[in-house]
């Protein structure tokens, strides 16, 4: 498809110096994932964004309607897209921070356009799709709350977003075992995993946008590797390598052996592999409009909580037989 390509100049929030929310390098995120996109088996390293994106597909059939025109927000190549049919959705804008991602999409039955432009800062103008999706790219953005206030903005009334992000407790194996190894060989630790949003607050952010009936539950996705390295090597190859400012470039051999011994130790399986666990937060945001369905006003209720075991009760008769 025809990539168009859409930045800000000014990125406030991404720059070292800029803004309050500044975890991330956006620029070195970007490098990466057109890294991973040239590997000849690039393929190879879809299996997580596969299975994710077919999940958030079928919370999109779940709506009972069509949508004419989408959205997928880093998109990465399509791994929603190839799940959906044309009858659910008509039209599809797929958008990504990678040029490389964007050449790789996945074929999908309806028609396409591709806009190469970042998360942070979507080129859309306000009330133009019906739907937005978005599957593991927003764990990667600096302000999630300022990108949940775009991605309300640019739906529809009555439009809904469905998303899905890794969650806190994403890698918490490998994250343990090269804190602890750190400790050992070097007297400290630095950050090898980068935060990521905790599943409590989703909710409440999602509200803070602008979002109503809300829904908001947890995955687990668990990978068995060989090894840590190939756990390493896999994130590497799916573009998911830390991108912090704080983040530090070199492991040292004696660290790697040791974290892969303490790996396998607390968390090997009785075949030899290790497991990566995922935690997937899948999300569910409604744009209000005047047509969706309103709580009742405080005190209209008819009946109280403590009739509820009354209302409960058979019936029962005072009459008797007569001789």
């Amino acid at each position: 498809c025809k990539i168009i390509r859409r930045f800000k100049r000014k990125r406030h929030v991404s720059g070292r110096h800029g803004g309050t929310m500044n975890v991330f390098d956006r620029s070195m995120k970007r490098r990466q994932k057109t890294w991973a996109s040239r590997l000849p088996e690039h393929h190879e390293y879809d299996y997580l964004r596969d299975e994710v994106g077919g999940r958030v597909a079928d919370r999109v059939y779940d709506v009972a309607r069509t949508f004419p025109l989408a959205l997928d927000v880093g998109c990465g190549k399509s791994h929603i897209a190839e799940h959906v049919s044309k009858d659910i959705v008509e039209r599809l804008f797929l958008m990504d921070v990678s040029h490389g991602s964007l050449m790789r999409k996945k074929e999908c039955e309806m028609p396409t356009q591709c806009v190469m432009a970042d998360e942070e800062f979507l080129p859309f103008r306000e009330n133009t799709f019906d739907l937005v999706v978005s599957s593991l790219s927003m764990h990667w953005i600096n302000d999630l709350p300022a990108a949940l206030r775009q991605i309300h903005g640019v739906l529809k009334p009555d439009g809904v977003f469905i998303g899905a992000m890794v969650g806190g407790e994403t890698l918490y194996e490998l994250r343990c075992s090269l804190q602890l190894a750190e400790l050992e060989r070097e007297g400290g630790f630095s950050p090898h995993i980068s935060p990521y949003t905790a599943a409590a607050d989703m909710g409440n952010l999602l509200g803070q946008a602008g979002f109503n009936m809300l829904t908001v539950d947890v995955d687990e996705v668990q990978v068995h590797y060989p090894g840590i390295l190939d756990v390493l090597y896999d994130l590497q190859g799916m573009g998911e390598s830390n991108c912090a400012w704080n983040r530090k470039c070199l492991l040292h051999r004696d660290t790697i052996l040791a974290a892969a011994a303490i790996y396998r130790e607390m968390y090997g399986n009785e075949d030899g592999s290790v497991p990566a666990t995922f935690e997937i937060l899948h999300m569910i945001g409604w744009k209000p409009h005047e047509s969706q369905v309103k709580p009742a006003q405080r005190g209209s209720a008819t009946a109280s909580f403590g009739e509820l075991s009354k209302i409960s009760q058979p019936q029962t008769s005072n009459k008797t037989d007569k001789p």
